[in-house]
């Protein structure tokens, strides 16, 4: 058996025109009820004569939010009248109301206006009072009564009113900062991506591709005696190891939940160059000019993916041999990288054209500035650093220089 229960009851929902239609109707029988009881000042006038005034202020109040100005119009215009005939009470209260909706509903400077209106009609009533009675009371009763008919509902609207506009100005504000947050996460995430495809484009370009140019030579060559095929494998190993140890870390920087301790990454150092060059298997002849020094953490890195990523890039398009130099400046790292190119003949491996991109995009990190492209043919030691512009060469013998300058800040 199931208990009966009473269904739930909620209040009409009416319009806001339907509800001053009622409040206006209501304020009419109530005016009708006080002119029967003789709320009024009493000069023989008919009782359907004083309703004149009270009709035309109650019928304002169906427009009091539609139209307020319409809604002073004929609340001035039904006061004036019930002066005339003898004020009443219930003309009068509703007038307070007319007041009310014009100063709340109706423009702002009309607010304003009957604030000063209402307040110097007061005192010029109480002024008047005085003057014509003589008697000195009237300075203080008349003022009083005509401030709480004019001033007080004209200044109750324009408090409410100005606290609506500020909640509607907070309101906004909130949706603007919140507007601002989403904007800031999506640039956040923007920028989080970014810098995982980065990173994982040095992963997989870096040293997979040392992997397959290294296994396919290995693969291609048949001649080559035992210590030669151990060399290429442990160059093989090496990179498949280092691969895979940095591959774990960023996965495990991923995952990290921010509770116990975070994942340790691998510190790369441009000092490690020598190792870099040994394990990607490159022909290459290392310079280091300057006093080699530790590096500010970020510029170290960046240092690090560029020379990764040129040595790479070396692998692919080059083979005939590379010149690397390191010059340890007092306030900045250059890194020089050059090397031949056959522009006929197909690369060793396919790109995606993102080595170029993400050694700018390093560069430019840590406020550096990066140029990449071919030289005329020159002999293959280069002595001093080249400061000449990048131009293009012929299409065979060709050789190509990445030059990139990082600052590292005034040294200590």
């Amino acid at each position: 058996m199931t208990s009966w229960s009473p269904p739930s009851w909620s209040p009409p929902s009416w319009s806001p025109a339907r509800q001053d239609a009622l409040l206006a109707v209501a304020a009419f029988v109530m005016g009708l009820v006080l002119l029967a009881g003789g709320a009024l000042l009493d000069r023989g006038r008919p009782l359907p004569l004083l309703a004149l005034p009270l009709a035309l202020t109650c019928a304002a109040v169906v427009v009091r939010r539609r139209a307020p100005v319409v809604t002073l119009a004929l609340g001035v215009t039904g006061m004036a009248a019930d002066v005339v005939l003898g004020p009443s009470l219930g003309t009068i209260l509703v007038f307070t109301d007319n007041l009310y909706a014009a100063a709340l509903y109706g423009p702002r400077p009309l607010g304003r206006a009957l604030l000063w209106i209402t307040s110097t009609g007061a005192v010029l009533t109480g002024a008047a009072a005085w003057f014509a009675t003589g008697d000195w009371r009237t300075l203080a009763l008349f003022p009083v009564q005509a401030a709480l008919i004019g001033v007080v509902p004209v200044s109750t609207a324009n408090v409410i009113r100005q606290h609506r506009d500020q909640a509607v100005a907070e309101r906004e504000r909130a949706e603007q900062v919140a507007r601002l947050a989403e904007l800031d996460r999506q640039a956040a995430i923007a920028g989080e991506r970014t810098r995982m495809a980065r990173e994982l484009h040095d992963l997989v370009s870096n040293h997979f591709s040392a992997i397959a140019i290294q296994s396919s030579a290995l693969l291609a060559r048949q001649d080559l005696d035992a210590a030669a095929v151990r060399k290429v494998m442990k160059s093989i190993r090496e990179n498949s190891v280092q691969g895979m140890a940095e591959m774990r870390t960023m996965i495990g920087l991923l995952r990290h939940d921010g509770e116990g301790e975070e994942a340790e990454p691998i510190r790369r150092r441009l000092a490690d160059a020598a190792d870099l060059i040994d394990r990607t298997g490159v022909r290459a002849r290392l310079t280091v000019r300057g006093t080699s020094r530790p590096l500010p953490p970020a510029v170290d890195l960046a240092a690090y993916r560029i020379l990764q990523e040129a040595l790479t890039n070396v692998l692919k398009h080059g083979g005939a041999g590379a010149e690397v130099v390191i010059e340890y400046a007092p306030d900045r790292v250059v890194l020089i990288v050059e090397n031949p190119v056959d522009r006929d003949s197909p690369p060793t491996l396919p790109g995606a054209g993102a080595g170029l991109v993400g050694m700018r995009e390093r560069t430019a990190l840590v406020g550096g500035s990066f140029d990449a492209g071919p030289l005329e043919a020159m002999p293959y030691d280069t002595g001093q650093l080249s400061t000449a512009p990048l131009e293009a060469g012929p299409s065979r013998g060709t050789r190509w220089r990445m030059r990139a300058e990082l600052p590292t800040g005034s040294p200590a």
